[in-house]
């Protein structure tokens, strides 16, 4: 980004800022002409042109050498740039999901891990943790 863009968008951003803090202090009746004018603006404006895609039929065997046929269309080769261009995508997509797994496992590991050192630095009886009972409250408390 060249100099000279680095402070328009500066001089942009005092603007708005200048802008955002004056808006409160508007009167009322100037805030009323304006949504008023507009209004008036947008009923005025033309509606933007919406062009239609269009489709125009592939011609069978267009531009292919007088002597080949459908099924004798030449083997193109592609480049290992180019293939690895098709495959690094998916390459990524796996080791994100690998890297989602391992990082859920730990976080659990780590939960698990809390749970258990407070558990054992309370003040119960070991005997408590054998009661079903207590086991059921542990599990609703948690």
């Amino acid at each position: 980004m060249s100099s000279q863009e680095t402070k328009e968008l500066e001089f942009a951003r005092q603007v708005r800022r200048a802008l955002d803090e004056n808006a409160a202090s508007i009167p009322p009746a100037t805030v009323d002409r304006l949504a008023a004018a507009r209004r008036a603006a947008l009923a005025r404006k033309k509606p933007e042109t919406v062009s239609a895609p269009v489709f125009a039929p592939a011609l069978a065997g267009a531009g292919m050498p007088g002597g080949l046929s459908h099924g004798e269309l030449p083997q193109r080769r592609r480049s290992p740039l180019r293939r690895f261009a098709l495959a690094w995508p998916l390459a990524a997509l796996v080791v994100s999901l690998v890297g989602i797994a391992y990082w859920e496992d730990q976080q659990r590991t780590a939960e698990l891990a809390d749970i258990d050192a407070a558990m054992l630095s309370d003040d119960l009886p070991l005997n408590a943790y054998l009661d079903h009972g207590f086991n059921a409250y542990l599990s609703r408390a948690h």
